[in-house]
């Protein structure tokens, strides 16, 4: 019958504690301290949106105090409402919906077809036409504006939508690089084992490739939304008639009519970044999804 020394006994009820403290050191240095990191950082960042809609629910009064406060004394929900009837802001959201509509269509259409012959069909030339691709994400915008404004004005598209919608069925260079790092990393396997059994490239492409490009696809979706949405530049430039305007210039043009009405003008913008807030929590997974194929983790 063997027998447990006290010495053995001491050394291993010394042992537990000392593991309890490496543990609990390991919690601390590798999940609270960076997630407490990361929360603070996190309303840091979130901080001018709260600002945002607590402004947009203030007097004028209050929003121009001195010390300012962050609540308001008088919760003044009827900014929204003057908001709204001060500019035609369903006609403006109704513009800028149907430019993200139709720019999501063109994309999800031409960019996945782009991106698949570069990818899975073999032909001579592919290499270079992906390297000239690429090269054109180096021009900046501002160089192309003045020589597309142009070939627009002669077409007498200027005016239109068809300025802000037309590029998108040509495919977006990021787009077609982001699809084709994603089918890189799908098996050619399933590509070989349709052409036995007798498939087209175009049959391959929609029964087999397409349902496989979930993700980068609703990606895409995602930052051709937030792209329309947010763009400026190009309806301010392309959209003379008032009735055609999108909700980031009709904005522009409520505080040149309206004066510094700041209340209505805040309640406005919080109503305009509602949208952008419930997409971003309804498509964060896809964005994951897509970073893990191009950065090739799994």
């Amino acid at each position: 019958m063997s027998r447990t020394s006290p010495k053995t006994t001491t050394v291993a009820a010394a042992a537990v504690p000392a593991r309890s403290v490496r543990s609990r050191r390991k919690l601390l240095t590798r999940t609270i301290a960076p997630h407490t990191a990361l929360i603070l950082v996190g309303c840091l960042f979130l901080f001018p949106i709260v600002w945002l809609f607590l402004t947009a629910v203030k007097t004028p009064e209050e929003i121009f105090a001195v010390p300012p406060s962050l609540l308001p004394e008088h919760w003044r929900w009827s900014n929204y409402a003057d908001a709204v009837s001060a500019i035609p802001f369903g006609r403006y959201m109704g513009n800028t919906l149907l430019l993200c509509a139709i720019n999501i269509a063109g994309q999800l259409l031409s960019a996945p077809l782009v991106a698949y012959s570069i990818s899975k069909i073999p032909w001579s030339g592919r290499g270079l036409v992906f390297s000239l691709i690429v090269g054109t994400m180096i021009l900046p915008g501002q160089v192309q504006l003045i020589p597309v404004y142009i070939i627009f004005s002669k077409l007498g598209w200027v005016g239109t939508f068809l300025p802000l919608t037309i590029g998108s069925f040509f495919g977006a260079p990021f787009y077609i690089f982001l699809l084709r790092q994603f089918m890189l990393g799908l098996p050619t396997e399933l590509i070989e084992a349709a052409k036995i059994d007798g498939a087209s490239e175009l049959r391959i492409y929609a029964r087999i490739m397409l349902p496989l490009l979930q993700p980068p696809l609703m990606t895409i979706a995602l930052f051709t939304f937030v792209a329309s949405y947010t763009d400026f530049m190009g309806p301010l430039i392309y959209l003379n008639d008032a009735s055609k305007w999108t909700i980031t210039v009709g904005l522009q043009g409520f505080l040149q009519d309206h004066g510094a009405q700041w209340e209505q003008l805040m309640a406005a913008s919080a109503l305009v970044t509602l949208p952008m807030i419930v997409l971003y929590f309804f498509g964060q997974k896809y964005f994951m999804k897509s970073g893990s194929a191009l950065t090739g983790l799994k």
